[in-house]
């Protein structure tokens, strides 16, 4: 099982991004499933939707982390939205994005630590160790 950890770091100010609000979420559902024909038997198959279910949540601490969001996550695809609207604000400052989703996906077996580099016009991520 994998463990699923982040970290933000506010780069305009150079230092830690603490109390953005975080919530862990994996797909369930979905993939393709028969439609009866008029007749009851199966005559072509569409994509049944999905959703996305919240795993954990949690708020980036002093040193801007959430260091275990997730200790035992099973293979699939997983989406980490960060609340960093909300510490925009708290500080004063204005960001074209009230929040920020990262989708991925997990084998199950590797420790996946997906940290931000965030300012208020800009962020990106990558998958760190």
């Amino acid at each position: 099982m994998s463990v699923i950890s982040t970290h933000v770091l506010d780069t305009a100010l150079g230092k830690p991004a603490a109390g953005i609000s975080v919530r862990l979420e994996r797909f369930e559902g979905g993939g393709w499933i028969e439609v009866p024909a008029n007749g009851g038997a199966a005559e072509s198959a569409r994509e049944a939707p999905g959703d996305w279910i919240e795993v954990a949540a949690g708020v980036t601490d002093a040193d801007g982390r959430c260091r275990d969001l997730a200790r035992d996550a099973a293979s699939g695809a997983y989406r980490l939205t960060f609340d960093n609207g909300a510490y925009f604000a708290r500080l004063g400052r204005a960001s074209i994005y009230p929040e920020i989703a990262i989708h991925f996906n997990c084998d199950g077996s590797a420790h996946y630590h997906l940290p931000v580099l965030l300012s208020d016009n800009g962020y990106t991520t990558y998958r760190g160790s």
